[in-house]
């Protein structure tokens, strides 16, 4: 029996609000085909997800597709990764990080 693991869900900017919503906490992944560091943390974020499921929803926005969120919170590069816990803002990280910082930041809120 082959078991579905968690992944990363990709929003467009329309179902972005009642995602987040939706779940406790909830780290959004900015990113785009075109860009070396988004593809870097990918798999760190398919592992962290595979590894809070439950916890923690996963999102992926491709930025060249859904430009309103991007302008909404003021995003000026990618990789950039949105922490919302109750559905509030509540962390952000920049750019491609180790495994280990990512998973820091996200003990924070659990």
């Amino acid at each position: 029996m082959v078991v579905a693991m968690a992944a990363p869900v990709h929003l467009t900017d329309q179902e972005f609000d009642a995602f987040v919503a939706k779940h406790p906490l909830v780290v959004v992944d900015f990113w785009a085909e075109w860009c070396g560091p988004c593809k870097a943390i990918d798999p760190i974020i398919k592992d962290l997800a595979e590894k809070y499921d439950g916890k923690v929803a996963f999102a992926k926005v491709d930025a060249d597709e859904n430009p309103v969120k991007i302008r909404m919170y003021g995003i000026m590069g990618i990789p950039t990764l949105l922490v919302f816990k109750g559905g509030k803002l509540v962390d952000s990280v920049v750019g491609a990080v180790p495994k280990a910082t990512l998973e820091a930041r996200l003990q924070k809120h659990l």
